[in-house]
Order: C-alpha cells, then structure tokens, then sequence
C-alpha cells in the first residue's frame, strides 16, 4: 500500500471495503447487545414500566469503563456520547423513558436530557421547575432534569426551595458546557433593538453586550427556548439561548459564543422518585433543618470532617418551617449506604431537627 499522501484508487477501494466490513460486524454487535438487554429485562420479571427497568448505576458504570478503555483516537466525550445512545435505545425496547425538563424545546435543559439519557427518549418540556418536579412526583413524568448552579452565576434558588417540600429524590447529574449565541430572525446585529432571554444569561454574557449591544433594550424570560420564539417574530428583535434553538425556531446566528467566560458551565440534576444503589464513585445531597444558634455551622460541617467525608456545597436557606429555622443543603462525597456517610448521618440526626437525605447518585461523567 502507498505511503505517501497520496492514495491509489485501489488501496482507496480496498480501505473503503475494510470499512464496510468493521460497519457490518458493529451492527451486528450492537444487534446482540440489543438481545442480551432484552433478556435482562425479562429476567427482571413483568415490571409496571419503563423505568423500572432504568439503572443509573449501572449506566455510570459501563461510561467510566468505555472512558477507561479510550486510547483514541477519538476522544471520551465522543465514546461516551455513542455509547450512551446505545444503551438509550437497547432500553427504548421495553418502552421509552418519559423526561420532564424545562421546555420549551431548544433549552439546554433539552440538551442536558439528550447528554444523561440519549435520545430514545420521550421528552416532556414543560413550563416552569415547579411542574417538573410536580410530574416527577406524580409520575407523569418517569424522570425529570432541572439545573441547579451555573459556574458564574451560583446556584440557583427556586430549584434548592422545591427540596423543602418535594418528596422527589436526585438520581443523577449532568454537567453541561453552556455556549450561548445571539440569534436574529434576520441575523444582522445593527437589527436589534431589543433582546429576550433567561435572566441567568443576561448575567452569563454582561460584559459582551456592553460593548456590543449598550443600547438594546433586555427583556427577560422564563426560559431562552421562549426568547428565541420571540424573537422569531420580528426584525428588531434578538434571543440569547443555545444553537440547537436557532435550529429549532429557524433563526440565524447573529454572533457566538458570546458568554463571558469560556469555562461558562451549568449543572443540572435529575430527579426521580427513588435512590439507587451506589455505583463506586457517587455524591450525596443532604437537606439539614436546624434552629438558629451558636455553633449551628460547627455541628453541622463537624461530622463529615471526622468521618473523611470531602464536602462539595454548603447552602443555607431560610427552612419555610417557622422563624428563624434554616435549612442547609450540602452535598458530599459518598453513598448513603456507605459506612462512613452513615456514621456521619447517625451523629447530625443527634443534633439536627431533620436530616432529609435528597439522593445519592453517580458522579457526573464529564
């Protein structure tokens, strides 16, 4: 075979049937990977659902394998992407999962959907994060996805504020690189005179449309999905939101990304009704009520520390259950059914009026 750059056309025809063959024996690869799912489903006995069926432990399991065995040359993210389609649609087989997410489409909430559970999927957008986990606890919905903090902006507080009277637990978590752009319906930036988006990405992109855009006016909006339909309707008028909503409301890129910082980051958790066994490398999110006074921090961070446990997040927020009664959210390394949380968890329920454990789930795969 020729060594140089140039290829002959029947070494280009031998490669192109090399290739045919590797895309015949992955098909039939994938085929009885399919079948094999089958049969565990069917081991498992006539279950009521989908979700049943759903293991999210596992799932991390057989990622941070495939990230493991990555010697290229494609990267992680590409494997772990395909990988997690197939396993997405071996368990579309029995039926597929329902996701709520704050819609409408084109939100990155979408996006953080297709990246944790691929897209054999059936995706519920839905209005407000109040519905989500509303259809999440109802079971309406199978699972749900809602952000939780941005790596610029913080956390974000009507989600922690649900956990103080949502019964739902977090199964999950999905990091996602948020990449924001102008969109237009004419895709001209001397166009715009106003511009719709989520408060969190005006925030997110302050400083680039100070120089860019000082005089426009900045409307904000429930989500960037419903900025871009907006924006749809006229000329003048512009949408801050993710690509994929351009594609989905046939608007044109008028500049991006146009975010202010490069790492601009937001982790979404996803929700669901019961917790999961640990998968080797999990997070535990505890919701602690305590009354205000002396120490009441000491007591709280004292356990984790004498029981090597790493704290990820700490948040206070007032705890809706009489004055003057706070609640912490903190998150730490660990599974519930692990001894040292357990310890941990045995000495705050001696000094907190409530330990309420939120989930404990396998670490994002990033």
């Amino acid at each position: 075979m020729a060594t140089s750059g140039n290829i002959n056309p029947d070494d280009l025809a031998s490669l192109r049937e090399r290739i045919d063959g590797i895309d015949r024996t992955i098909q039939e690869l994938i085929a009885e990977r399919a079948q094999f799912a089958g049969q565990v489903g069917r081991a498992k006995g006539k279950l009521a659902a989908a979700v049943d069926y759903y293991r999210p432990e596992r799932e991390a399991q057989v990622l941070r394998r495939v990230v493991d065995r990555n010697d290229g040359p494609l990267g992680d993210e590409v494997l772990v992407r395909l990988f997690r389609e197939i396993m997405s649609a071996c368990l579309a087989q029995q039926e597929p999962l329902k996701i709520g997410f704050l819609g409408p489409e084109g939100t990155h909430s979408q996006q953080a959907v297709y990246k944790h559970f691929g897209h054999s999927i059936h995706g519920l957008p839905l209005g407000t994060i109040d519905e989500v986990f509303g259809e999440v606890q109802s079971g309406a919905a199978d699972f749900g996805v809602v952000p939780v903090e941005n790596s610029t902006q913080g956390t974000i507080q009507s989600t922690l504020d649900m956990f103080l009277s949502s019964q739902v637990k977090i199964c999950g978590e999905v990091e996602l690189r948020v990449h924001q752009h102008l969109l237009s319906r004419s895709g001209r930036i001397e166009d715009i005179e106003r511009v719709y988006s989520h408060p969190q990405s005006f925030a997110q992109c302050k400083a680039w449309l100070r120089q860019y855009l000082p005089d426009a006016e900045k409307i904000p909006l429930a989500s960037n999905a419903e900025a871009a339909r907006r924006a749809r309707s006229a000329d003048d008028a512009a949408a801050i939101a993710g690509i994929s909503a351009a594609n989905v409301y046939g608007l044109k890129a008028v500049a991006g990304p146009i975010e202010d910082r490069p790492d601009n980051t937001t982790r979404f958790l996803v929700l669901g009704r019961e917790l999961f066994p640990p998968s080797g490398n999990d997070r535990t999110s505890l919701l602690i009520f305590i009354k205000d006074q002396p120490g009441a921090l000491h007591h709280v961070l004292a356990p984790f520390a004498r029981h090597g446990l790493s704290m990820n997040r700490i948040e206070s927020r007032p705890g809706h259950t009489g004055r003057w009664q706070y609640a912490f959210f903190v998150d730490i390394g660990g599974h519930v059914e692990e001894d040292a949380v357990r310890a941990a968890l045995d000495e705050l329920a001696a000094f907190a009026q409530e330990v309420k454990v939120l989930g404990s789930y396998p670490v994002a795969i990033t």
